[in-house]
């Protein structure tokens, strides 16, 4: 059970399966609180058939503190996996590394754990800063990353039960068990020092990243890559109108077009003669950057009701965007009949900025910012 000889050795008294169960208890709730926020935000992503008509709005800024919470998390977990592997090292690297069929099966359930947990963190923080050097979509992996991660956890956690109810508390302390090594005493006390190092570098992590979301840690947030103050009306912005392919022509020649029953078409001054509706709402991103700001426009179910749609009626929303994901979006009958849910048209008293969706944009409570859709072209009634 040996590791190879040509690998580091590491004979600290930490290596030890008390230190790796202290840790992994503290990993394990890192990657409960970011896997369960994950689902939630995938979910309100891409609802199941079975949510239908049952998405939350409220609270209006869930979606802020979950996909929040869910990078937080995951930020902190980076250095908790870390350690938790320095714990276990070399038990990693076992010679013969398979002894039997159970003991393939554990040596299998941990090489996934290990290689999906890395990958899932890895690309998880790219995504943090919008860099996707591969080739697949993010999304899609990053989800199928999660369950491989939550199935191999299980049969970890399931072969290595016995082990961690033994060291699930503190051992009695007892007299010196042998000469030149340490005692029970020692032991914990380089333990504590290692758990205080520890909580050292997830508060250090957390308080410099969390700031892009978390309002008084602001400036704080020296390795946040958004700011939440800074960009077009204090609100910062994923994709530009530029970068979206929005032409001058294409917002010179805006109408918004309304697909229903008695579908119609109006000009932005048609528009702006409508009641007009105030509502304070957070914009809120997969990236985990968030922010609130003073949205003015026409309540989407008065649009919908001129043309003849039911109430809480399903709704696509189409952008003017040529370049880009999200151009194509589909709005649950949970944020249609809701009177907070707008077609803005200013942003915190000035008329919306090009970035931000000028001539008109989606903005409802408690939904990913990603489905904010900008430069809102039509609105089609789903029957």
């Amino acid at each position: 059970m040996n590791a190879p000889a040509w690998l580091p050795r590491f004979r600290g008294p930490l290596h030890d399966a008390r230190t790796a169960t202290v840790v992994g208890r503290l990993l394990g709730i890192a990657v409960f609180l970011c896997f369960l926020t994950g689902v939630l935000s995938h979910f309100l992503q891409e609802p199941p058939a079975f949510l239908s008509g049952h998405l939350p709005t409220r609270p209006v800024s869930g979606y802020r503190i979950t996909q929040a919470l869910h990078i937080i998390s995951g930020v902190a977990a980076v250095p908790l996996l870390l350690v938790k592997l320095w714990t276990v090292y070399p038990s990693l690297f076992q010679w013969p590394p398979v002894r039997s069929v159970t003991h393939a099966l554990e040596r299998i359930s941990i090489a996934l754990l290990v290689a999906a947990t890395l990958l899932e963190l890895f690309i998880g923080l790219l995504n943090i800063v919008q860099w996707y050097p591969w080739p697949f979509g993010f999304r899609q992996v990053h989800w199928a990353l999660a369950w491989v991660i939550t199935g191999s956890l299980l049969v970890h956690l399931g072969v290595k039960a016995p082990t961690i109810a033994e060291h699930w508390r503190r051992a009695p302390r007892t007299s010196a068990i042998g000469a030149g090594r340490p005692t029970p005493d020692s032991a914990d006390a380089d333990r504590r020092a290692l758990l205080w190092g520890l909580a050292a570098a997830v508060g250090a992590v957390t308080v410099v990243t969390a700031g892009q979301s978390v309002t008084p840690l602001k400036d704080l947030a020296l390795l946040s890559p958004r700011d939440p103050d800074v960009g077009p009306q204090g609100l910062p912005v994923n994709r530009t109108a530029r970068a979206a392919g929005i032409t001058a022509a294409a917002v010179r020649d805006w109408r918004l077009h309304v697909d229903g029953p008695r579908p119609y078409g109006l000009t932005l001054d048609e528009l702006r003669s409508m009641p007009q509706h105030s509502v304070e709402l957070p914009i809120a991103c997969v990236e985990g950057w968030s922010k609130s700001a003073r949205w003015e426009g026409v309540r989407v179910c008065d649009l919908l009701a001129r043309a003849g749609a039911a109430d809480g009626a399903r709704l696509r929303v189409v952008s003017l965007q040529t370049r880009g994901g999200y151009g194509v979006t589909e709005m649950d009958s949970a944020y249609t009949r809701d009177t907070l849910t707008l077609l803005a048209l200013r942003l915190n008293g000035e008329v919306l900025a090009p970035d931000h969706g000028y001539p008109a944009r989606v903005i409802a409570p408690n939904r990913p910012g990603v489905l904010q859709t900008k430069w809102v072209t039509r609105l089609e009634v789903l029957v």
